[in-house]
C-alpha cells in the first residue's frame, strides 16, 4: 500500500549514473519539492544533519531513509518519497556498508501519520525479497508491481 501511495502521488524518482551523496539527497528530495511538500531548505537540512551525524540514514546496506526532525524547517506534510540509483551512493568512502541504492525519503509534520508511514515502511525493509525487486526498479510501474508482493497478492 505504501509503494502505491507513493506511486499515486508521484512521490518517485529514479536516477541514472554516479551520484555523490550530496547529490542523492537533493534528487531524492526533488518528487517531494514537487507538489510543495517539502521545500528545497529541507534537503539542505538532511545534508547539515548527516554532516553533523554521520551517515546514520544509511539503515542498512544498500537503503537509505533521509529525514531530519519532527516540523523540519522546509517541511510542509507528512509524506515517503522513493528513490532508486542506478548506481551505488557511498556515504562512508571504502565502506560498502554504508552504500545506498534505494531511498525512502521522510518528512513529518503529524506524528500519527509519520508512524503509520513507518509501519508501511518497516513492513517493507524487512522482507529481503521486496528490498532486492526494488534495488532492481527501474520504472514507476515497478512499484506497483513490488506494492502486491507487500500486500501478499
Amino acid at each position: 500500500m505504501l509503494l502505491k501511495e507513493i506511486y499515486d502521488r508521484g512521490h518517485y524518482a529514479f536516477t541514472a549514473g554516479p551520484l555523490s551523496w550530496r547529490e542523492a539527497i537533493r534528487a531524492c528530495c526533488a518528487p517531494l519539492m514537487a507538489d510543495g511538500t517539502i521545500e528545497p531548505i529541507y534537503a539542505e537540512e538532511i545534508i547539515a544533519c548527516v554532516e553533523k551525524h554521520g551517515p546514520y540514514i544509511v539503515l542498512i546496506p544498500g537503503v537509505a531513509m533521509p529525514h531530519s526532525t519532527e516540523n523540519a524547517t522546509g517541511c510542509n506534510a507528512t509524506a515517503i518519497g522513493f528513490m532508486r540509483c542506478s548506481e551505488p551512493v557511498s556515504f562512508e568512502q571504502g565502506n560498502p556498508e554504508r552504500d545506498a541504492q534505494i531511498f525512502f525519503t521522510l518528512c513529518d509534520t503529524d506524528q500519527e501519520t509519520h508512524f503509520a508511514n513507518m509501519a508501511k515502511l518497516y513492513s517493507i525493509l524487512t522482507d529481503d525479497a521486496v528490498v532486492a525487486k526494488l534495488k532492481l526498479a527501474t520504472r514507476a510501474q515497478d512499484l506497483l508491481e513490488i506494492d502486491k508482493l507487500v500486500q501478499g497478492g
